[in-house]
């Protein structure tokens, strides 16, 4: 247990992110004070020698020392959310919940190109941080500052031509979700190879579905059994590390009160000897 805290920790300090509107610096500060805070609520106990009350100690270090850009990037964040709240999509908003994709139409009358626009420069206008004081924020208006005048005139044309989307996210998730896929049927990082076949590769080999369960019967039950407890030992610490992202405070305390119930196990056994 103290190894997968241990673990956690060092994700939070080194998380990094691909996604434009979550930052893992930012993320992986909210899930370090998270486990702070399971940390500091834990009572002393002698028989491990205060190991995770020092291991506390050295959290608060870490979050005191990045306070400051903590509260920069948070900032910079509410910011960039504003921002985008500008660029709304024209003709509807989309409610996802759970397998059920809700479409509901805006009250409001569509925003023209015109009207995104002259938004979008007042907020550009409000948005003033100083270099000094908030360097992230500065950072982040210097870049939306040359992006929008190198590239508006280009970005605004989906609000004045019906039917037009805004990005093209949904096709760029399409060959995401192909290229993972194919990956996982592989086990090859690189997907060029298989462009042409995909996922449907192992159909090929076989002329029929008979001729396909025949070759899923050759391999020995045993075999598989030994193979996917390869697989589950293989995939449990990603597995940990995706219940730390979505809720790190459950996540740790779940391993603090494993930590505890064994000490308590020991400090029995002490006592009777």
């Amino acid at each position: 247990m103290e190894s997968q805290i241990r673990a956690a920790i060092r994700d939070c300090v080194n998380r990094t992110s691909r996604k434009p509107f979550i930052w893992g610096g930012l993320s992986g500060y909210q899930q370090l004070s998270a486990i702070g805070e399971v940390l500091r609520s834990l009572s002393c106990r002698q028989i491990d020698a205060d190991y995770l009350s020092v291991l506390s100690v050295w959290v608060d270090l870490a979050l005191s020392n990045n306070l400051s850009v903590a509260l920069d990037l948070a900032e910079a964040h509410k910011w960039l959310r504003r921002i985008t709240e500008c660029l709304r999509y024209p003709n509807n908003s989309r409610r996802i919940s759970g397998n059920v994709t809700d479409i509901t139409r805006t009250a409001e009358i569509p925003k023209t190109s015109f009207q995104v626009r002259c938004e979008m420069e007042e907020l550009l206008q409000k948005f003033v941080p100083d270099p000094q004081q908030h360097p992230a924020q500065f950072a982040l208006k210097k870049k939306l500052q040359r992006l929008w005048e190198k590239y508006s005139t280009y970005l605004l044309h989906c609000y004045d031509i019906p039917g037009l989307p805004p990005d093209n996210l949904k096709i760029e998730s399409l060959f995401s979700h192909l290229r993972r896929h194919q990956r996982r049927i592989s086990g090859r990082k690189s997907t060029v190879e298989l462009r042409d076949l995909g996922q449907y590769q192992v159909l090929f080999i076989a002329q029929n579905e008979k001729q396909l369960l025949e070759q899923i019967r050759e391999v020995p039950v045993a075999e598989y059994k030994t193979q996917r407890r390869r697989l589950a030992k293989a995939v449990a610490p990603r597995q940990q590390k995706r219940r730390l992202h979505r809720n790190p405070v459950s996540t740790i305390q779940s391993l603090v009160d494993q930590h505890t119930e064994l000490l308590t196990v020991l400090e029995s056994q002490v006592l009777k000897y």
